[in-house]
Formats: structure tokens, sequence, C-alpha cells
């Protein structure tokens, strides 16, 4: 049966872009995660079609992945097709003060993009690592900026297939929510809307978000980015702080000791250790604050 789906995806995408037992720590930033029953890589918004048919004729549970950064995927893996979008569908046009970028290109390289025109109002995302399609989701935001103050429509899929342009209001935008969050739409394209502005100030913007980013954030090893929301009226990183959580660690998984509120692959880790350790902090938060802190990364597989 599993060959049959296989040559099924193979005749759609060509075998090159067809994997079985995919292990998706070689595809999550954490570094962690369990083999995908099927792993694809579209090129076209026509395959992506053809992808989702296959899937509901065969009654297989899907999952859109981009770059794999606010992802933690379970040790026993995903029974159901992985399909990601990013290289394949990364391109981006510029037209006049407008961007427009498929799903799977990289905020970091729409940011070069926009330096390189001289369009200002993009540099906030330069160092957040994901694809537009996961800022999209996301509503993603960093150093006052986020993706609604940029973000004129997309172009989606629903889950039966069929493409939907959204404004800009239709989209929901909130805090780390979407409509296409709500509704578990598939982004295909964004077009973004920035103002001409100096290249030099651009760039002092991209080197002092760096800076910033680099000085207080663990990016020398594997995490997913914050991993929890900011609570209404705290700051999550200082709540696990203050709950004497810097450093703790649950086997290879670890608060950072450089910002609490990241968790990181301290070496080894796996996605068991990991989620014991964000249930733990979530208890212990809890318990001391009376706060519920809420994950912003997303889970895939079973826990």
């Amino acid at each position: 049966m599993k060959k049959e789906i296989k040559n099924k995806f193979c005749h759609c995408l060509g075998s090159d872009n067809v994997y079985t037992e995919e292990w998706m720590s070689k595809h999550t930033t954490f570094r962690v995660g369990g083999p995908a029953d099927y792993f694809l890589c579209p090129h076209s918004v026509e395959e992506v079609q053809e992808v989702l048919h296959i899937c509901a004729e065969e009654n297989l549970p899907w999952f859109i992945l981009g770059n794999g950064s606010n992802l933690l995927v379970s040790d026993k893996g995903y029974r159901g097709v992985v399909i990601q979008l990013w290289k394949n569908m990364s391109e981006i046009s510029v037209e006049g003060e407008r961007i427009r970028a498929r799903c799977g290109a990289l905020l970091s390289k729409i940011a070069a993009e926009a330096l390189e025109y001289g369009l200002d109002g993009f540099a906030f995302a330069a160092g957040i690592p994901g694809t537009i399609g996961g800022a999209v989701v996301m509503n993603a935001g960093a150093y006052g900026g986020e993706m609604k103050d940029v973000l004129v429509e997309v172009t989606v899929l629903d889950r039966d297939g069929n493409i939907l342009t959204l404004s800009k209001e239709q989209l929901k935008l909130g805090y780390r929510t979407s409509i296409v969050k709500e509704k578990d739409y598939i982004v295909l394209e964004a077009v973004l809307q920035l103002k001409k502005g100096d290249r030099a100030y651009i760039r002092e913007q991209m080197e002092d978000f760096k800076e910033r980013r680099t000085s207080k954030q663990p990016l020398d090893k594997p995490s997913a980015g914050s991993t929890f929301k900011r609570p209404e009226g705290y700051f999550a990183g200082k709540l696990i702080m203050d709950a004497g959580l810097r450093g703790f660690s649950v086997g290879g998984a670890q608060v950072s000791e450089k910002h609490c509120g990241f968790v990181i692959n301290a070496g080894d880790a796996t996605a068991e250790d990991i989620m014991t350790l964000i249930r733990e902090v979530q208890r212990k938060v809890e318990e001391q604050f009376g706060v519920s802190l809420e994950t912003e990364v997303r889970f895939l597989g079973e826990f």
C-alpha cells in the first residue's frame, strides 16, 4: 500500500522530490524529530493541489513545513505527509515599493532584497529564522515590527485545494495568530508594501537588530526561537528567570542561560526532553506567579 502511495506522489512530483521515512531532525532548527512517513517537495501550486488531492483520496493527514524554525516534532515522527514549501517555491520580485514573495522565501532574503532596492519597513524581520509563509501564519514580529505592518494581501490554498486571495483586513492578524492559522490555510504568496528609504539607514537598522540578537539570544545552539508567547503584562523570559529556572535542564534540553525565553538543544536532546522541559517550565511559572505560559512553538506528532 505504501509503495502504491509513494508511486502516486512520484508520478506527481518526480521521484527526486519524494522521500519516505525521512528523519525530521534534518529539517527542524531544534535538530530533533523522528521519521515522517512521506516527505514531499513540490515546485508549484498545481503540484501542491495534486498532493492534497492524493492525501484526500488516501485519507492521509498532512502538514505544511517551511524551514522548520518554529516546530518541535515528536521522536516517534509523523504518521502522514509532510509537504515542504521552501527552496522550490522561494522566488522574490520587486514591483516599485511592493515586494511579491512566494511562500518559501526566507525573511532574511526578503530583507536583503528590500535593502538592495532601498525599501524601508522590513528590517525588523531580517533576523527571524523563517519563511514568509510561516511568518504570515504567525504574524511574526520583532523589535516593534510585525507582518501586519507590511502585508497587503496573501494568496492561500484552503484545505480543499481552492485558491483564495485575502486582503490584509481579511487576514485577522493578531499577536502570533491569523485567519490562516485558524483555518489551516496554506500560504502560497504574499505581497508586502514598503516605502522608499535611505539604504545606509536601512542597513544601520539591520546591523543594530543583528547586534542585539547576537548579544542577547543563544544563536549558537539549536532552538526554535522564542519558545513562549509574551503573556499580557509580562515577559516570558523574566518570569522563567524569576522562577529560578535559568539553565534548568532535562536530558539534553535546557533553558538558555543567555535568554530564559529560549529552550535550547544543549546537546543530543530528544523531543521528549524538550517537551518535558517546556511542561515543567509552564508548571513552575504558573505555580509561582499564577501566569499561564502559552507556547509559540508548534508541535507535530505524538507526545
